[in-house]
C-alpha cells in the first residue's frame, strides 16, 4: 500500500510508516518526516529489539494491544510499516494529519 502520508485507514486498519530510532533517550512519538512518523525508543537495534519496544509502546498510545499491531516490513530496519487494528484512540499528530488528509 502507498502512502501520500505517514498514515492512511485501510477499512478499520490505521497503516502507519515508521522512521524509528533507536537507542533514543526515551520513547516518544515524534514529528512527520516526509511521508514517514518518526518514532524514537530505548531499546537497542539489536535482533528486532527495538521493533518489538517500540510495538509495546505504541500499542497503550492507540489503546490496542500489541498483538492489534502488525509490523508489515522493517523489523530489522529503521524504515518500517505497522498496521493497527481498529486504534481505540489516536495521538495528536496523526489524528491531526488524518482530519487534514480526508
Amino acid at each position: 500500500m502507498t502512502l501520500k502520508s505517514f498514515c492512511a485507514w485501510d477499512g478499520d486498519t490505521l497503516v502507519l510508516n515508521i522512521l524509528g530510532t533507536p537507542s533514543a533517550k526515551k520513547d516518544a512519538i515524534g514529528k512527520p518526516k516526509g511521508n514517514q512518523l518518526k518514532v524514537s525508543v530505548t531499546a537497542a537495534p539489536v535482533g528486532g529489539k527495538a521493533t518489538d519496544h517500540m510495538v509495546r509502546f505504541l500499542a497503550p498510545e492507540f489503546g490496542v494491544t500489541t498483538n492489534d499491531i502488525e509490523v508489515v516490513f522493517g523489523r530489522f530496519n529503521v524504515n518500517k510499516q505497522l498496521r493497527i487494528k481498529s486504534p481505540k484512540k489516536l495521538p495528536a499528530v496523526i489524528s491531526k494529519e488524518l482530519s487534514s488528509a480526508e
